[in-house]
């Protein structure tokens, strides 16, 4: 398989007609040498300041957690572990920024499924190839996302609001693209429409939830179970197989008979394409084992509503593979078209 540098050399013609041997006997040599120190590599590693690129911004769910991992992984390592938010461009900035990275371990990538997955399906131009330009690590973590509703709308269930939104427009707010399809999806399905109003951050999406602007929000947060608490919002579903730990009285989309798969919200780690395979197991490794230490796991997942993963590159390469099938499905059915 090309990696995305290869690809790219190729595309700008710098192979051709009798330089083209020479050229691939070079390039062919430096490959081995790669390999073969690819081991040595691994043990050395690492030996200078690492990044972990991510594709939300500064303060967010994902950043936060990300921020708790690097400050764990330079206690193990014993050097600089910073994180580069590389918000916006629909996410795929940091995509871009992630694929054109040396493939030598220093550029770790935290990416959530819009960046690993929706694009190539939403739009036209990525700047990065989804499929090849990326080596999978482990899923770091599910975002459990609920759909919360304003008290003042007067509703307690998902049922009751279906009726609501039939008789009146209401205005939604859900940052992750999978959950606005859902409810894009029971607009057509029932006839309603409930129009996504897009915020720059959680913080607005939850004040027009507040005020009535937007009295419906579908999302992940820490903050929501009190909202529900204190009667200010209620809580109608929650996107997890299971009930959340968070949200134990809010039932599951599965439990209110909608077992069409939903892509969930979820945070991956992964590397630049041909990074050796002893680095990405080293990084491996060290993130499982912090992940699985009980104090963080609590701390930085199980308490902020999120459920834990740190599964295998090869299983978070298939679970990446279903995914990009399950919506795939998913934007035919809603006849999507690229943007």
């Amino acid at each position: 398989m090309l990696t995305s540098h290869t690809a790219r050399s190729r595309r700008g013609g710098v192979a051709h007609g009798a330089a083209a041997g020479p050229l691939f006997a070079i390039l062919f040599a430096a490959a081995l040498q790669c390999a073969a120190s690819a081991p040595i590599m691994a043990q050395d590693y690492p030996a200078r300041t690492i990044k972990i690129m991510t594709n939300s911004g500064a303060g967010g769910t994902f950043d936060v957690f990300v921020r708790a991992l690097a400050s764990e992984l330079h206690k193990r390592w014993g050097r600089p572990v910073i994180v580069e938010p590389r918000p916006g461009g629909n996410f795929m900035i940091a995509g871009r920024a992630c694929a054109d990275s040396l493939p030598d371990g220093y550029s770790l990538c935290a990416l959530s499924g819009e960046t690993l997955v929706y694009s190539e399906f939403l739009y036209k131009s990525v700047p990065y190839s989804p499929r090849a330009d990326f080596a999978p690590v482990t899923n770091l973590f599910f975002n459990t996302q609920v759909l919360i509703a304003s008290a003042a709308l007067g509703i307690k269930t998902l049922r009751e609001l279906l009726v609501v939104a039939k008789s009146k427009p209401l205005a939604f707010s859900a940052p992750a693209v999978a959950q606005r399809l859902f409810l894009e999806r029971l607009n057509r399905q029932h006839g309603m429409e409930m129009v996504n109003v897009p915020f720059r951050g959680g913080g607005e999406a939850v004040t027009a939830l507040l005020n009535g602007s937007a009295p419906l929000l579908f999302s992940g947060g820490s903050t929501f179970p009190q909202l529900i608490e204190d009667g200010a919002a209620v809580g109608l579903a929650v996107d997890s197989p299971r009930r959340s730990p968070l949200f134990p009285q809010v039932p599951t989309l599965l439990e209110l008979g909608y077992s069409d798969k939903l892509s969930r919200n979820y945070l991956g780690l992964v590397v630049p394409a041909a990074t050796p395979r002893p680095i990405i197991e080293r990084v491996h490794r060290e993130v499982v084992a912090i992940m699985n230490d009980p104090v963080f796991r609590q701390q930085n997942l199980v308490d902020r509503g999120l459920e834990p993963i740190g599964d295998s590159p090869e299983e978070f390469a298939r679970f990446i593979d279903d995914d990009r099938a399950s919506f795939a499905e998913t934007t035919r059915e809603a006849k999507i078209e690229r943007q």
